[in-house]
C-alpha cells in the first residue's frame, strides 16, 4: 500500500510537471481570497471554510502521536520521509479534489456532493460503479474507527492521565459538544472549523516555536541527524532501539499519509461543497491541506522530539511528545500538549463525521443522514470508555481498502486532472 500510495503521488507530480510545488504560494494566495464565500449557486460553504474542514480531519493524533511513533520505530530519519510523503501527496490531493470537484453532483436536499465514489462513477462509467460502491462502504465504515472512537479514546485517555477526570464523564461531555455540531450539517461542521482550526494549528506551532528557542543550539545538529539517519541506519542508543533505512522509510511514509490522508480520497469529499467555478481552483487551495498538515505541523512535533533529545528514553507515542515539551516547559509542557491533543481530536471527529455521512448517502440516499449522526454520537461515548486494540486494526485495514478504489480511479482519470490542469494556466 504505502508502494502504491507513493507511487502514484510520484507519478502525479511528473505528469503534473511538479505544478503542485512550483504553484504553492498560488495555492496559498487562493486560499486566502477563498474566505469570501462566492456566488451560493455554485456551493454550500466557501473554499476556505472547505479547507478547515479537511484540515480539521487531518490534524489529529497523527501530528503528536503519530509522529512520535514513527521516530520512536524509525529514528530521527523517519521525518525526512513524512516530508516526502507530503510533497508527493500534494500532488495526490490535488488531482482528488480537482477529480471530486469537476464529477460531483447535487442532492435530492439541493447539496453538493462529490468524491471518489462520484469521480469513479462519473468519469469512468457504469461498468466501474462497483468501484466507488466499495470506497463508499469503506469510507463509511472506517470513519468509525479511525475519525471517531480512535479519536475519542485518545482524548479520555489524555484528560484521565493529565486531569483525572473519568474517561465515562469525557465521553459523554465529547458526544454532546459532537452531537451539536454534527447534528447542523456540513454548513455548521464547516463554520466551527473555520473558526477553530486556524487558531489550534497557529497555537500549536507557536508553543513549539518557543521550545525550539530553548533549544535553538541544538537545531543544527537535529537536521543532521534526520538527514543522515534518513538514509544510513541510526544506532541503539539509551532507550532507542536503532532502526534500519528502511524502518525510518516504512515508518516514516506510513504516519505521513495518516496524518495527512493523501491517496485516501476523503479531501475531495470536503472540497466538492465549496463554492468554486473550477476544479482546478479547488484543488489549488486543497493541497494546502498536506503542506499545512505535514510540512508544517508535523515537522513542529519532529523537531521538538528530536532537539529535546528524549526520543532516545525509550518512551513513545503521545507521551514521547508530551516528554518533549514538559523538557523545555516544566509544569506546563505537559499540559499545553494534552490540551492540544483534546482540540486535535475533536475536530477531527467533525471532519470525519461529514466524510463518513457523505458515503452513506452515496450508498443509501439521504434518509441515513439521522440515523448515521445519532450512531455516530454513540460511537464518540463508546470510543472514551471502551479498549480499542482492535478498532485500530480494523481502522487502519480499513483505511488501506479506502485508498485502493480511490488510487485506482486517480491513475485511470490522470489525464482529465491533466487537461484540465494545462486548460486552467493557458486561460490564466
Amino acid at each position: 500500500m504505502l508502494i502504491l500510495i507513493l507511487g502514484t503521488g510520484l507519478f502525479l507530480m511528473i505528469a503534473l510537471k511538479g505544478m503542485p510545488l512550483l504553484r504553492l504560494l498560488l495555492g496559498f494566495r487562493l486560499m486566502w481570497t477563498g474566505r469570501i464565500k462566492g456566488d451560493a449557486s455554485t456551493g454550500d460553504v466557501s473554499p476556505f471554510q472547505a479547507l478547515m474542514t479537511c484540515l480539521s480531519a487531518t490534524v489529529g493524533t497523527g501530528n503528536i502521536a503519530g509522529v512520535a511513533t514513527a521516530i520512536f520505530l524509525g529514528g530521527p530519519g523517519a521525518l525526512f520521509w513524512m516530508w516526502c510523503t507530503a510533497l508527493v501527496g500534494m500532488a495526490t490531493k490535488y488531482s482528488e479534489i480537482v477529480l471530486a470537484v469537476h464529477y460531483r453532483e447535487k442532492d435530492e436536499k439541493g447539496e453538493y456532493c462529490g468524491g471518489p465514489m462520484y469521480a469513479i462513477k462519473n468519469g469512468l462509467g457504469k461498468s466501474w460503479a462497483w468501484l466507488g460502491f466499495l470506497f463508499a462502504i469503506f469510507g463509511g465504515l472506517a470513519g468509525f474507527g479511525i475519525g471517531n472512537m480512535v479519536q475519542s479514546n485518545s482524548m479520555a485517555e489524555v484528560i484521565e492521565s493529565s486531569f483525572h477526570v473519568e474517561r465515562w464523564v469525557t465521553g459523554l461531555v465529547a458526544a454532546v459538544i459532537v452531537a451539536l455540531v454534527v447534528l447542523g450539517g456540513i454548513k455548521r461542521i464547516a463554520k466551527v472549523s473555520a473558526s477553530l482550526v486556524p487558531f489550534m494549528c497557529i497555537g500549536y506551532v507557536l508553543i513549539s516555536v518557543v521550545v525550539l528557542i530553548v533549544y535553538i543550539d541544538r537545531i543544527p545538529d537535529a537536521f543532521t541527524l534526520i538527514l543522515t539517519h534518513a538514509f544510513t541506519p541510526a544506532a541503539a542508543t539509551g532507550g532507542f532501539a536503532g532502526a534500519a533505512v528502511l524502518m525510518a522509510m516504512q515508518y516514516g511514509v506510513a504516519r505521513g499519509i495518516f496524518s495527512n490522508e493523501a491517496g485516501l480520497g476523503t479531501a475531495g469529499i470536503a472540497q466538492a461543497a465549496g463554492t468554486t467555478d473550477n476544479s482546478v481552483r479547488s484543488g489549488l487551495i486543497g493541497m494546502i491541506g498536506t503542506f499545512i498538515d505535514t510540512i508544517i505541523i508535523c515537522s513542529m512535533t519532529g523537531l521538538v522530539i528530536i532537539c529535546s533529545g528524549v526520543w532516545t528514553s525509550g518512551v513513545k507515542g503521545a507521551s514521547l511528545s508530551t516528554a518533549a515539551f514538559e523538557s523545555a516547559l516544566p509544569g506546563v509542557g505537559s499540559y499545553l500538549v494534552s490540551i492540544a491533543l483534546i482540540i486535535f481530536t475533536f475536530t477531527t471527529m467533525l471532519g470525519w463525521g461529514y466524510y463518513s455521512e457523505r458515503c452513506w448517502i452515496y450508498l443509501a440516499g439521504r434518509k441515513t443522514v439521522l440515523p448515521f449522526r445519532v450512531f455516530w454520537v454513540v460511537a464518540v461515548f463508546g470510543g472514551a470508555i471502551f479498549q480499542l486494540d482492535f478498532v485500530w486494526l480494523l481502522a487502519d485495514t480499513l483505511n488501506a481498502l479506502m485508498a485502493l478504489p480511490n488510487l485506482i480511479a486517480l491513475l485511470l482519470l490522470s489525464p482529465v486532472v491533466i487537461k484540465l490542469t494545462k486548460d486552467y494556466f493557458d486561460s490564466k
